[in-house]
C-alpha cells in the first residue's frame, strides 16, 4: 500500500513491484576466485586488487612470466577450457624490499657429433628452439649461449630471464623474488649427440612478500576460493591465510573461503610435512602434482579450474576424476599408491591419480584433522562448499527487507498487520530452505532437520529472535566396496 492510510481525496494508485514466484529453491552461491601472487620484478604496477578477464591482461599489467601471469594462463587459457564466467580478481604482491631472486645456470660442453635442435624447459615451460651445429662446443660457445638466451626470450611467459654470462654459461634469474623460485626444475631437452649440459638448479631465492596487504583488500566481497601462488613451506604466510580465513567464518562476516597452494613434491613424507603439522587448519589446502615439473602455482591453478566449475554448477558434487589437462605428471614410479594416498589424506593432503598420462583429481581436502574428531568436520573441501551454500541461502532469506525491522510478536498472538512476524514464521522459512537443500542434495534427511529447527523471542531482548537448526550434510561416493561371490556350475541331473 503506497497511498497513505490517512488520505481522503479520491485517487487511484497502482504500485508495481517484482515478486519472486519460483517458490522455495536453492540459490547456488556464485563462486569467485581470488588470485594472490607476485608480479614480475621488471614490471611496475599498482598493488590494488583488480578483476581480470584474460591471462593476456594479467601479463600486460603484472609482467609476462610472473606468478600471476602463469597462474592466470591456467585459470583462463586461450582455448576456453578455464573458469568461464567465474570472476577472477587479482590481488597483486610486489617483491619484498629484502627479496632475492633465485638463480641458476646452464653450461654446455662436449663435441656435437651431429647438428641438433634443443629446448630449455623451466617449470614445465618450454623455451623456443635453439640449434647447435656439429663440432666442439668450446669453439662456438658464445654463439650457442646467445642462441640459448634468445630461445628463452622468445617465449613471453617463460618464468626466468636468461643471459650469456661472459661467454662462460647461461645465467638464469627468476622473474620474481623470494623462496618460491628455489627448486624450479631446469631441464634441457634434445638429442644425445655428444653435447652435455651441466645445470645448476635455481637456489638462493629469499624473502617472500607479505600477503596481509592483499588480504586486507578483500573486504565484504565473498571470495570463495583463493589461489595462493606462494610456497607451501612458507608457514608464516599460511598462518596469515589461516588467521584471515577464520575471521571469514565469523557470525557477522559469514563468508568462509578455502585457500589453495600447490605442491609438486614426490616423496610422501616431505609432501605432507606441512599439512600434517597443521591439524586445526580448516582454511588451507594443498593441491598436489606428484613429481610434476610444473610450477606449484600452475599445478594448483589448473586443478582449481575443475574445482571452481563444479562448485559453481553443482556444488554438492565432489571432484574425483576431474582431469587437470595440460599439466605434466611425474614419472610412473613417483606416483603414490592407494595406501600412500590414504596416508596423504589422513595427513591433510589432497591427492591425484595419473590415468592415461593425465593428472586426475582424487581427494581434495584441507589440513584439518584434530585429534579425536572422527570424521574431521572440515576435512573435505566439497563439504565446506556445501556449508558456504547453506550459509548463503540462510543469508538471502533473513538479511532481506522481508525480515529486517519487521514486527516481532509471540506465536499465539492474533494479528492483521502484514509486517508482523512470529518465531514460527522463522521456523517455516528455515523449513522451506531445508526442503530445497534436500532436493538439491546438499543435505540428507531434511525431515529430521526440520524437526530440529526452533525459534523463540529472546528473554532479555524483545527485538531479537533466536533460531536454531541442525542439518546432516550429504555424503559423496569416495569409496565403493563390492563383495563378489562365486561358485562352480556342476550341471543338472541326467534326463530319464
Amino acid at each position: 500500500m503506497s497511498i497513505d492510510a490517512t488520505a481522503v481525496a479520491r485517487v487511484t494508485g497502482i504500485t508495481t513491484q517484482f515478486l519472486d514466484l519460483r517458490g522455495a529453491s536453492v540459490r547456488y552461491l556464485p563462486q569467485r576466485i581470488a588470485l594472490v601472487g607476485q608480479g614480475s620484478t621488471a614490471a611496475t604496477f599498482a598493488t590494488t586488487k583488480a578483476q581480470v578477464t584474460s591471462a593476456a591482461e594479467v601479463g600486460a599489467a603484472y609482467g609476462y612470466g610472473s606468478q600471476l601471469h602463469l597462474a592466470a594462463r591456467e585459470l583462463m587459457p586461450v582455448n576456453g577450457d578455464g573458469v568461464g564466467s567465474i570472476p577472477v580478481t587479482v590481488y597483486p604482491l610486489d617483491d619484498h624490499a629484502s627479496g632475492v631472486a633465485a638463480a641458476g645456470d646452464i653450461t654446455p660442453s662436449g663435441t656435437a657429433t651431429a647438428d641438433g635442435t634443443y629446448y630449455i624447459r623451466i617449470g614445465g615451460i618450454l623455451s623456443g628452439a635453439f640449434s647447435i651445429p656439429a663440432g666442439a662446443i668450446a669453439g662456438q660457445l658464445a654463439t650457442v649461449l646467445d642462441a640459448m638466451a634468445a630461445a628463452c626470450a622468445s617465449i613471453l611467459h617463460f618464468p626466468f630471464t636468461a643471459a650469456n654470462n661472459a661467454d662462460t654459461d647461461l645465467a638464469l634469474t627468476c622473474k620474481w623474488k623470494g623462496t618460491t623460485g628455489n627448486g624450479i626444475l631446469v631441464e634441457v631437452i634434445g638429442p644425445s649427440v655428444g653435447v652435455t649440459f651441466t645445470i645448476t638448479q635455481p637456489v638462493n631465492g629469499a624473502t617472500n612478500p607479505d600477503v596481509d596487504p592483499a588480504l586486507n583488500q578483500v573486504g565484504n566481497v565473498w571470495e570463495t576460493l583463493v589461489l595462493n601462488c606462494g610456497d607451501i613451506a612458507d608457514t608464516t604466510t599460511l598462518n596469515k591465510y589461516q588467521t584471515w580465513g577464520e575471521g571469514r567464518w565469523g557470525t557477522l562476516v559469514r563468508k568462509p573461503a578455502v585457500v589453495f597452494t600447490g605442491n609438486t613434491d614426490a616423496t610422501l613424507s616431505s609432501a605432507t610435512a606441512v599439512s600434517d603439522a597443521r591439524p586445526t587448519d580448516r582454511i588451507n589446502s594443498q593441491l598436489v602434482g606428484v613429481g610434476s615439473p610444473n610450477l606449484p602455482c600452475v599445478v594448483a591453478a589448473r586443478q582449481l579450474v575443475r574445482i571452481a566449475k563444479l562448485a559453481q554448477n553443482n556444488p554438492p558434487t565432489d571432484y574425483g576424476s576431474q582431469q587437470a589437462t595440460g599439466l605434466i605428471p611425474g614419472t610412473d614410479g613417483e606416483q603414490w599408491t592407494w595406501v600412500q594416498r590414504d596416508a596423504a589424506v589422513k595427513a591433510g593432503s589432497s591427492t591425484i591419480e595419473v590415468k592415461d598420462g593425465v593428472i586426475n583429481i582424487s581427494d581434495v581436502v584441507t589440513f584439518y584433522k584434530p585429534t579425536g574428531e572422527d570424521p574431521p568436520a572440515y576435512r573435505y573441501v566439497v563439504d565446506i562448499v556445501k556449508l558456504q551454500n547453506i550459509i548463503y541461502n540462510l543469508d538471502l532469506e533473513f538479511a532481506s527487507p522481508n525480515w529486517d525491522g519487521m514486527i516481532l510478536i509471540p506465536n499465539d498472538q492474533a494479528t492483521t498487520n502484514p509486517n508482523a512476524r512470529k518465531p514460527k514464521d522463522v521456523v517455516a522459512a528455515i523449513a522451506g530452505i531445508l526442503d530445497a537443500l534436500g532436493l538439491d542434495a546438499f543435505i540428507s534427511d531434511p525431515k529430521t532437520a526440520k524437526k530440529n529447527t526452533s525459534a523463540v523471542i529472546n528473554a532479555q531482548n524483545p527485538k531479537r529472535c533466536d533460531a536454531s537448526t541442525k542439518v546432516q550434510l550429504s555424503g559423496n561416493v569416495n569409496i565403493i566396496d563390492v563383495t563378489l561371490n562365486f561358485g562352480f556350475y556342476f550341471g543338472g541331473a541326467a534326463a530319464a
